[in-house]
């Protein structure tokens, strides 16, 4: 996690050691000049100057603007000699420039009309689409002194010493989602709160927690000032950051210092310590929309460029917006197509990252004019990079345009999808919805009739129960209603299909019983999820009973509804431990994760059952759920047989165990129903092959 001294290191480029000789050309007001380099997008520090290099069809003419640091006017205009231009790229090596010193911009001309898409004006200044530092808000909430966004080079020199992928097979992954400012922001023993750095700080919790990977929200450059307002007295934010700027570029307010021309150091040394400690880093990147909306929005990158090729706009040259956020980025153009790639390909070199969640990726599907296609060229060419080929792809396989595919989002093995059907059917069924109880069962083993094994694969479905995007954990058994009111719409925002369920009162309350139940069900939820087929995901906090309230959408709330309140762990022990119990409990067991042979015993690798055994005609009235996994596990040597079984009914229910071979005996490994000791510490034999479960509880069985 070194920052080496940058004055004995080579630049980032590869090609910067046989561009050393090259020598001036031309000279342009007072710079002296010569031809970049045409396939490298981007801005690129030289042992000599800086390469620039931009693409556009519909352009005529590019500039070059050169700022000092906070300034508002550029101290330098350097046009690009048409002589420089080959194709739609004008490329331009300028010598002498100090990356330390200066900020840039682009101002292109061409062509307007609107109607055509065409929005090309020499009154917009433009920030780099391949920009790996963008100027803005470097402290949060606050606007910089610089008007319009501003790229820097960046020097990537980080030693990532002998550091090798982790590469944790997707079957062991067990996922926890966070927002870099809301995990640390009020957390009491980290140093640098709402940061990077702050998470590293937290690494030693998450190994004790069990997780091993970590997906964070929007990390590239937003804009959290975008839409500011004031409600009830209180300033709302684009918090989540669901809006991007840049898609090279880290978002500089979440690093604990400012990182002048060396952005994304922080970064870096965050996904190192991740590495050294046996975890993996996800991020869930904004492809489907930017920042600069419809119409009515800003021009400041992709419209400036080629607004006709980058967002897909009506025959009236309207913006299609199957992102609900104002424009649809055009993904399946070669250039778009392209500069995804790349920006993913950057993100793996550069920073190492292991995997990416793609929002509203059904968009990465549709055709230029909207329609979805049978095989769209975006999601193959992401399968089948060979610099991705070791990156984890998770799709969130559905919309704004009412385009949902879950189960179909793609027929390669490499995709995995967010299971929002797991979602669904596993929070109506553990509420009561006795009717889910053949879809939650599906939904437990795995989803086979999502997910076609054979076509794709046993790691297809990414399994959760919570989100950012909704209840915490504690809220979706504390609340029946949505309560959003602080967002200013009146709760009109935010989803109304929650399946949620109070337990008996809205919000907190004193009442013992009704907190009970409420642990309980949390519990049940937790144990659920880890015991399921698939990769488990959970939002940060719901392990200590975290709250936002009863607000399911608080995109906006930049304060104690969306920061985690760490005081919750300590008051919520219990809780945390039997999850941290179940993350490992699902760790030492193979059979679950669907990675074993199979078992000596001839038992099937899955079987359902009811309240009796391999009885699974589940029904309208079906109260019990049970599930058991056999195999053998060669690690540890050993058959590995575990039983889970699930009463969503409100009263208790007596089941028959299945029967096992003479010499085993099935052991109570957790118990949800035990109101004397929550029994998930140390196996206890059972007297008979019959359990009373109790009302609203959840086993998990051992055989031993």
């Amino acid at each position: 996690m070194t920052d080496l001294d940058y004055d004995t290191l080579e630049l980032d480029t590869p090609l910067a050691p046989a561009y050393h000789h090259l020598k001036p050309l031309d000279t342009v007001n007072g710079f002296k000049i010569r031809p970049g380099f045409y396939d490298h997008n981007g801005a690129w520090a030289m042992p000599n100057g800086v390469i620039f290099t931009v693409h556009s069809q519909g352009a005529v003419s590019c500039e070059i603007l050169l700022y000092h640091r906070t300034e508002t006017q550029p101290y330098a205009v350097i046009p690009v000699p048409d002589c420089y231009r080959i194709g739609h790229v004008f490329s331009i090596f300028i010598f002498g420039l100090d990356v330390e010193k200066f900020e840039y911009a682009f101002r292109l001309d061409g062509p307007y009309d609107p109607e055509k898409g065409l929005l090309f004006s020499k009154d917009n200044i433009l920030i780099d689409p391949y920009a790996k530092a963008v100027t803005g808000q470097s402290t949060w909430g606050k606007k910089a002194s610089s008007d319009g966004y501003r790229a820097r080079v960046v020097r990537n020199n980080f030693y990532w010493g002998a550091e090798s992928p982790s590469q944790i097979p997707f079957d062991e992954l067990i996922i926890y989602e966070m927002h870099v400012r809301g995990f640390t922001k009020m957390a009491q023993d980290v140093t640098a709160p709402g940061t990077f750095k702050g998470i590293i700080e937290k690494i030693p919790y998450l190994k004790t927690l069990g997780v091993n990977a970590i997906e964070l929200m929007p990390i590239f450059e937003f804009d959290e000032l975008m839409d500011r307002r004031t409600v009830d007295g209180k300033e709302l934010l684009n918090y989540w950051g669901y809006s991007t700027v840049s898609f090279f570029a880290p978002n500089t307010s979440y690093t604990s210092a400012v990182e002048y021309n060396r952005e994304g150091l922080e970064l870096k040394q965050l996904v190192k310590a991740l590495h050294d400690n046996g975890m993996e880093i996800i991020l869930d990147v904004v492809f489907n929309h930017t920042a600069e909306g419809d119409e009515k929005g800003p021009v400041f990158s992709f419209k400036g460029f080629d607004n006709n090729i980058y967002y897909m706009l009506t025959p009236e040259g309207y913006y299609y917006n199957f992102s609900g956020c104002g424009n649809t980025m055009n993904c399946n153009h070669p250039i778009v197509q392209r500069m995804i790639v790349d920006c993913l390909r950057y993100w793996v070199e550069t920073y190492r990252i292991d995997g990416f969640r793609f929002d509203l990726a059904s968009i990465l599907g549709r055709n230029e004019d909207g329609s979805p296609m049978e095989h769209p060229p975006l999601i193959k060419a992401l399968a089948f990079d060979p610099i991705l080929g070791n990156t984890k792809l998770i799709a969130e396989a559905w919309d704004a345009g009412g385009l949902y595919q879950v189960g179909d989002f793609s027929d390669l093995k490499r995709w995995s999808e967010w299971n929002g059907r797991y979602r669904d059917d596993l929070r109506e069924f553990l509420k009561g919805g006795l009717w889910c109880a053949g879809a939650a069962a599906q939904r437990m083993i795995g989803s086979p009739d999502l997910y076609d094994p054979e076509i794709r694969g046993k790691n297809a479905s990414v399994n959760f129960i919570t989100c950012h995007d909704g209840f915490t954990l504690y809220d979706l058994y504390a609340y029946n209603t949505k309560h959003n009111e602080a967002n200013g719409w009146d709760n009109t925002d935010g989803s109304n299909d929650n399946r949620s369920w109070n337990c008996g009162a809205e919000g907190e309350t004193s009442d013992p019983a009704v907190n009970a139940l409420r642990r309980r069900m949390i519990q049940n939820a937790c144990l659920v999820l880890m015991c399921s087929r698939g990769i488990p995901m959970f939002l940060a906090g719901d392990e200590f009973c975290n709250t936002q309230y009863g607000n399911n959408n608080p995109y906006c709330q930049d304060n104690e509804i969306s920061w985690l309140n760490w005081e919750m762990l300590e008051k919520n022990q219990d809780i945390f431990r039997f999850f941290r119990f179940m993350i490992h409990f699902r760790r030492r067991h193979a059979s679950i994760r669907g990675t074993c042979r199979p078992n000596r015993y001839g038992l099937p690798e899955v079987s359902l059952h009811g309240e009796t055994p391999w009885d699974a005609s589940y029904g309208a009235d079906t109260r019990v759920i049970g599930i058991m996994y056999a195999g053998y596990d060669e690690a540890r040597k050993t058959d590995d047989i575990i039983y889970i079984a699930v009463n969503a009914y409100w009263e208790s229910v007596t089941i028959t165990l299945p029967e096992l071979p003479d010499h085993l005996r099935w052991h109570t490994a957790a118990n949800t129903g035990d109101t004397d000791r929550t029994c998930f510490e140390t196996p206890a034999p059972l007297d008979s092959g019959h359990f009373l479960m109790g009302e609203r509880s959840s086993i998990v069985l051992v055989a031993q």
